[in-house]
């Protein structure tokens, strides 16, 4: 059970910022009983905090915390496994029963009690972020007794247990306090030494650990922003492994001399949305018109190569619940022929924002699609934006259209659908009672066929209203030193470090 849940914890990429001179960490030191062994590994994004609960969807956030605070369960091939739950049931429709573990402490002693869970899901939920939807079922969770946690919803809620596996488990007593997040207490394999935004994150072993110990003393997660300093530390080893190399600078990588890289299926694609609240993308023509007016498939094989294929649903094809829809055909013809229906014959004017460093070959992304655009009369204003004023835009709705990446962290496709296209989200003016009834149906259930057909229903409502436009999936890529062993970067970019050893050079 230990070896399957140190597959599973996974957490990755998201924010990235300012070089600390990697130099001064140094090289890894090698094996041996007496000699200290130092993981280090730079991220394509660096986490912006350690706040797990007012960052549940930030990939890199949840890469440095589930090494350290862990959830009461985690998935494997789709279907829940114990961590910090050692069992669960579903009583009734609407209640939900988990039996903590016995023993477990956090890393300062304290054990673990249902009050922890109960306040951890509790200020999650009243903080509202981006996983607000997902828990808008749930009207209460109750401490029971010491060692039992209840669930109790307004509807049948099949995918609780998916999106139990992104609530991690702090200290009730403690996370309140914002120093807290600074260096959070868990009972995870390892303890945070210090956080230095924009720097680094030390973890140590946590000697106490429950579980299975983990075998680095010591986990440096380094922010190096400049993807050609990343890969030249890795070279020189100052760090041990990396992730999400862009195209093109794959072959600095690969069948380099002491360089391992990999690459695999994974969670994440590209999408553009339009905002809707306002005119014209508020008219489906105007929407498909822009996909139709696209060679997607030209431009996602010119960009990417073998690190991204076409996509054919709103959510990767490595995702639970994903079908193969037939993607929008290159038809500038079409397009000119919707947009004039929609009542725009000569074009019109508009604007596509997107996040520097938002992910590979984004800029060139963003500029392929204006190209196409211009040919059918819609002439787009490319804005790039640091990150931090995109996000402040994107959650004011300051933009027209924006094209971003993102991931199904759980691997469910109720993580994107039910959490981003529900009406209650809001997210960009589109509001379907269709989708809304059929993603319903879908969380209720606790069969996965039925789930998948669900989905695969919600995806092609999306797919022809053209909520958005949706490119391509991105391949997972990482590379590391040969000397580095139980390093696994899993689909969902979040990697779990407690079983990776490093050997002599």
């Amino acid at each position: 059970m230990h070896h399957q849940r140190n597959r599973l914890r996974a957490a990755c990429i998201l924010s990235s910022l300012a070089l600390l001179s990697v130099a001064a960490c140094g090289g890894n030191s090698g094996s041996g009983d007496d000699t200290e062994q130092v993981f280090r590994y730079s991220p394509g994004l660096f986490p912006v905090s350690l706040d797990t609960h007012q960052y549940p969807a930030e990939e890199a956030v949840q890469t440095a915390i589930q090494q350290v605070l862990e959830p009461l369960v985690a998935l494997e091939d789709g279907e829940p496994v114990p961590v910090l739950a050692e069992s669960w049931e579903n009583p009734d429709e609407t209640t939900w029963v988990f039996t903590l573990r016995d023993g477990v402490e956090f890393s300062d002693g304290t054990p673990l009690t249902a009050d922890d869970v109960k306040a951890s899901a509790e200020r999650l939920i009243e903080m509202e972020g981006p996983l607000a939807p997902l828990w808008a079922p749930v009207e209460s969770v109750e401490a029971s007794d010491e060692s039992t946690v209840t669930f109790t919803t307004s509807q049948p809620l099949g995918t609780l247990p998916s999106t139990l596996s992104l609530l991690f488990i702090g200290s009730a007593e403690q996370m309140d306090d914002d120093a807290y997040w600074q260096q959070p207490i868990g009972t995870g394999p390892f303890v945070v030494e210090r956080f230095v935004p924009d720097e680094r994150v030390v973890l140590t072993r946590n000697e106490d650990y429950w579980g299975d110990p983990a075998t680095p003393d010591r986990v440096e997660i380094v922010s190096i922003p400049e993807e050609s300093s990343r890969i030249t530390a890795l070279h020189n080893g100052e760090i041990d492994a990396m992730s999400t190399i862009p195209p093109d600078q794959v072959g600095e990588v690969d069948s380099a001399d002491g360089i391992v890289y990999e690459t695999g299926p994974s969670f994440t694609y590209y999408f553009i949305w339009f905002n809707q609240y306002q005119e014209p993308f508020d008219d489906v023509r105007v929407r498909q018109a822009m996909w139709h007016a696209v060679n997607v498939e030209g431009i996602v094989n010119d960009l990417f190569g073998d690190m991204a294929s076409l996509a054919g649903a709103p959510i990767a094809q490595a995702v639970f619940g994903a079908p193969a829809l037939e993607h929008y055909p290159y038809d500038p013809d079409r397009a000119r022929q919707l947009l004039t229906e929609a009542g725009y014959p000569d074009g019109f004017e508009t604007e596509i924002h997107w996040p520097l460093e938002g992910g590979p070959n984004i800029r060139g992304l963003a500029q392929a699609f204006v190209s196409d655009w211009a040919d059918v009369g819609v002439t787009v204003e490319p804005l790039e934006k640091e990150r931090a004023q995109w996000l402040e835009d994107f959650g004011n709705m300051n933009w027209h259209m924006n094209l971003q990446t993102n991931a199904t962290g759980t691997g469910d496709a109720d993580f994107t659908l039910g959490r981003l296209y529900v009406c209650s989200a809001d997210r960009m003016g589109y509001c379907s009672e269709k989708l809304d009834d059929l993603l319903t149906q879908a969380r209720a259930s606790l069969d996965p066929d039925e789930r998948e057909a669900l989905y695969a229903q919600a995806s092609q409502v999306i797919w022809d209203d053209a909520v958005g436009i949706f490119p391509a999936d991105l391949a997972n890529n990482t590379a590391y030193r040969d000397n580095v062993e139980g390093y696994v970067f899993p689909p969902n970019g979040r990697p779990y470090f407690a079983p990776v050893s490093i050997g002599a050079d």
